[in-house]
């Protein structure tokens, strides 16, 4: 085990974890006068995995006495020569987080083959959920020089291909972790339904603002045009049916996780919707959101009139309110987490720091910088750095 001045060495510990390991192994260490380089432990299911990367001060074998202690410990030492610690850290650093009911054995082979095909190196993976493995982190590097837009859409297919788990991957910096806020649309994303849908069928006009709806899906109209023309089959509505739907909101599984956890860790949240104001206040109530933004429906002796009031909150509208709210709070761009589904959310995802196509069809997905369409609202909380222990933490 002798090595020289200024070569690296390697020592991997593994075993029975018991308390007091990593203490004395260091120890020996520091008496010895070797400079500690790099260190990385992991305990899974009771077994202790510890890596030293260390340089050995002296030409004597000065790791020598790391055996006999390992023995007494119970544990199994390895000890190797590696290149210097610089030639390996080259290189974008991301990180990939796996979504899905449960990730076993064929999704992470898919996943990690994908990497592979791209020159990922993955330098660790990290468990995220709780109890059961249905969440993980893939902290990787890719080539020096390489844009990530490559692996991105090989990962989009791949999570679309599956069906059963999502995978997003995301730069690792100072925000990742840093987020502030979390505005989200409302129709098909925080609530499952389409208000404007149910509205038309219980007042007997839903086929005439499906069509219509189709129409600007094709094309054929903007959708400030369609908004009115919807809006106008609906003139004659008793607003006590929109209070009433209002009152009885379906919301997306996972939606009052992620608003609770997020109001618990301070974040400022905001429904931002081409929908209605009387849903979109009764949401605010209900979950706590602290802001709403949407379209208001004019009212005239207990009747719709069939117009709206205000600007219509279009695709451009909702980039902008986005962006002056978080003006308003003292908050970066980067600091802002956006989720939709349409085409109407695109440029509000695009203004955030992190755009998350949620349920959404594939133009979408493709567009934003990451999509969730197997989980729920709350795997939003994974793709911010949030692990399952800290979410049972906050009850």
């Amino acid at each position: 085990m002798t090595s020289s001045p200024s070569e690296s060495v390697l020592i991997t510990v593994t075993g029975k974890d018991q308390p007091g390991i990593t203490s004395r192994l260091t120890g020996l260490l520091a008496e010895a006068g070797a400079e500690l380089l790099d260190v990385e432990q992991v305990v899974v299911q009771g077994r202790l995995t510890l890596c030293l990367l260390v340089r050995p001060s002296g030409a004597s074998d000065a790791l020598e006495p790391l055996l006999s202690a390992a023995k007494a410990l119970g544990v199994t030492l390895d000890v190797e020569a590696v290149d210097a610690p610089a030639a390996n850290r080259r290189g974008a650093r991301f990180v990939v987080t796996a979504v899905g009911r449960a990730l076993g054995a064929r999704q992470l082979h898919a996943l990690t083959q994908v990497l592979a095909s791209h020159g990922a190196h993955v330098e660790r993976i990290a468990r995220l959920s709780e109890p059961h493995l249905g969440s993980v982190d893939l902290h990787l590097r890719l080539p020096a020089g390489q844009p990530p837009d490559a692996l991105k859409q090989a990962l989009l297919a791949l999570s679309m291909q599956s069906g059963d788990f999502d995978v997003a991957l995301q730069r690792e910096s100072l925000f990742r972790r840093g987020k502030r806020m979390v505005v989200m649309d409302m129709d098909s994303t925080l609530i499952r339904i389409e208000v404007i849908d149910e509205l038309a069928r219980a007042f007997g006009v839903g086929e005439q603002v499906a069509r219509i709806t189709e129409r600007a899906m094709h094309g054929e109209m903007d959708y400030d045009e369609s908004l009115r023309q919807r809006v106008a089959l609906l003139e004659g509505l008793d607003v006590a049916v929109v209070h009433q739907l209002a009152a009885n909101l379906p919301l997306t599984e996972g939606a009052e996780t992620l608003v609770r956890v997020l109001k618990r860790l301070g974040y400022r949240t905001a429904v931002i919707s081409g929908g209605f104001s009387v849903a979109a206040e009764a949401l605010k109530a209900r979950l706590g959101i602290d802001f709403a933004y949407s379209n208001v429906l004019e009212v005239r002796d207990g009747k719709l009139t069939g117009r709206t009031v205000g600007p219509i909150v279009n695709a451009q509208r909702k980039a902008e309110l986005l962006e002056s709210l978080a003006q308003a709070e003292g908050i970066l761009l980067d600091q802002v987490v956006a989720v939709g589904d349409g085409a109407n959310d695109l440029l509000m995802l695009e203004r955030a720091g992190l755009g998350i196509a949620f349920r959404a069809k594939p133009r979408l997905r493709a567009a934003a910088d990451t999509s969730i369409s197997a989980g729920g609202l709350d795997s939003i909380l994974y793709l911010l750095g949030l692990s399952g222990r800290e979410l049972l933490e906050l009850g």
